[in-house]
Formats: structure tokens, sequence, C-alpha cells
């Protein structure tokens, strides 16, 4: 089984931890987290993108002029593509772009991105944030006891002071537990969660 050090909030080893190697033991392989990664971000987009066709562009309901005699190509509205005005021939309408990944894949590709910060040395769990007020100077403190510029915390006990204390630092971004996700796992360099969080991920992604 993998072994987890819980730190206090100033970097001092409190005591060690065995976690299931089904969770935090995983290969991680690269296909697989780039496709969760894909899907996330493929649910994220606004899909909004519209241009108007010739039928929805304003005027162009009559016709510029007679079908011979003029010496010039006919035409039968000024709303056409070819002209300056007119519709927009293939262009994008609303769409969803979302489409759906099988649950285990995705359940998978979360074990996989937090075994390999495990293994890569970038999960730091703590016993407490030690964190009493709503400070960024403290907050910035403790990160920078352990050396960390980019983090994902994960936080639901007291979340709102640790939410409001990180929110002003540009490479630090705030979660709760439900909402880990494989994509804010890669994005950022380090992975900050408290020990209590650590058993709820066990039970909740164990196969």
């Amino acid at each position: 089984m993998a072994t987890l050090h819980i730190y206090n909030a100033n970097k001092e080893k409190i005591r060690e931890r065995s976690v299931s190697d089904d969770v935090f033991g995983v290969e991680p392989r690269e296909g697989l987290l780039h496709e969760v990664v894909r899907w996330q971000q493929a649910k994220k987009r606004a899909g909004t993108a519209s241009t108007k066709t010739r039928a929805e562009v304003s005027g162009g309901g009559r016709k510029p002029w007679r079908q011979k005699g003029t010496g010039r190509a006919r035409v039968g509205s000024t709303r056409n593509p070819v002209w300056r005005h007119g519709g927009v021939a293939h262009g994008p309408k609303p769409r969803d772009y979302a489409y759906t990944l099988p649950k285990k894949v995705r359940r998978l590709g979360l074990r996989m991105a937090l075994s390999d910060k495990l293994q890569s040395d970038r999960l730091v769990v703590l016993d407490d944030y030690g964190l009493n007020e709503i400070k960024t100077k403290s907050m910035k403190a403790l990160l920078d006891r352990f050396g960390i510029e980019s983090a994902l915390l994960v936080a639901d006990t007291d979340s709102r002071v640790v939410r409001l204390s990180a929110r002003n630092l540009p490479r630090v971004s705030v979660v709760p537990e439900g909402g880990l996700n494989v994509y804010d796992i890669l994005k950022h360099d380090f992975l900050v969660m408290l020990e209590s969080e650590v058993s709820t991920l066990e039970e909740r992604l164990k196969p």
C-alpha cells in the first residue's frame, strides 16, 4: 500500500498513513487522462457562436434586376452569400459540444491523476490548514513553507476561510472534495488536501 505523510500547518510531519493502491497507486496513462480532460473541456464550451443565413438577414426580398437582357450575371437576392451584407454559407450555429464518457473511465482518470501527484511527491496532506481568519498573507505563508507556488486546494471544512484567503493568489485554486476533477489536478503543480478528505476520496473512488 502507498504511504502518505501527514503534516501540520508548520510543515512538521506528525504521522504516516497507508492508503489504498486502488485509488493512490494506479499507473497513469496519458491517453486516458487526455480523454477525460478533453471531455471536461468540451462540457465547458458555450457553443453560442452563431451567424445568419441568407434567410435570416434583413432585406433581399426584391430581385435586383431582371433575369435576362442586362448582360450581367443572373441573381435572385441581394442577400446571397456572395454579396456584401449577404448571409453566411455554412456558418456556425448554437450547438452543444458535450458528449458522454463512461463513469468508469471518469473515475479511473481521477484515480490516475491522484496517483500521479503522489508518485511525483506533489501531494501535500495536512491535518489542518491552520487559518483562523480570512487572510491572504497567512495562506501565502503556508504555501511558502512547503515551497508551493501553483496549487489546487481541496477544502470542505472551513472552506470559506480557505477559499477567501486564497482567492487573490494567482496560481492557487480551491475546490470542494466533491468538485475534485482531473483537469484542475493536472493544471496545478501541487495538490493540497486535508487528511479527512483522503478517507472520503478512498471511499468514493474505490473500484
